[in-house]
């Protein structure tokens, strides 16, 4: 592989036409590219020399010079109107969670854990209250007498299976 400053040597001695030519191509078909390839595709189709959108504050390529302008959009009296406000670093939140979500909306684990007890402890208490009920002693007998029912038959299994003599 040639290294990048003979590539941009070669490319910086072709005519603005040609580079133009060459950079819409190698543009083409790359999404992480594709604002870079609509702005020469539409250069190529104004017809315009490259230097006519230039921003006259910009240094051209090699003078060494930048525009003595201050920071800020130049938009309301030239400088910025509101001071930055500090980033924290990335995976890291300035603001502890409220109400159980982080401020990008995730909710926390402490507040699916806190949900999942809560829903448990729920249906602990309804199955207790369910089995104080008349409808709910009713059921818990019902399947006491069908245990009972269904041991009584297996004892009676069992002790026809030993009263039957063995063969000979």
């Amino acid at each position: 592989m040639t290294d990048s400053a003979g590539i941009a040597a070669l490319l910086a001695a072709l005519p603005d036409d040609e580079l133009l030519a060459v950079l819409r191509t190698a543009t083409a078909q790359r999404p992480a590219f594709a604002r870079v390839h609509a702005a020469l595709s539409e250069q190529a189709g104004a017809g315009e020399p490259l230097d006519a959108v230039v921003i006259p504050d910009t240094p051209h390529p090699g003078t060494g010079t930048v525009p003595l302008q201050a920071p800020g959009s130049q938009q309301v009296g030239g400088g910025f109107a509101v001071p930055p406000v500090p980033v924290p670093p990335h995976g890291m939140s300035d603001t502890p969670p409220t109400g159980g979500y982080t401020p990008s909306g995730v909710p926390t684990f402490d507040s699916v854990r806190d949900k999942v007890e809560q829903r448990f402890g729920t249906a602990q208490g309804r199955e207790e209250l369910d089995r104080e009920t008349a409808a709910g002693r009713s059921v818990e007998e019902q399947w006491q007498a069908r245990e009972d029912a269904a041991r009584d038959r297996l004892d009676k299994i069992r002790k026809s299976m030993r009263d039957e003599p063995t063969g000979p």
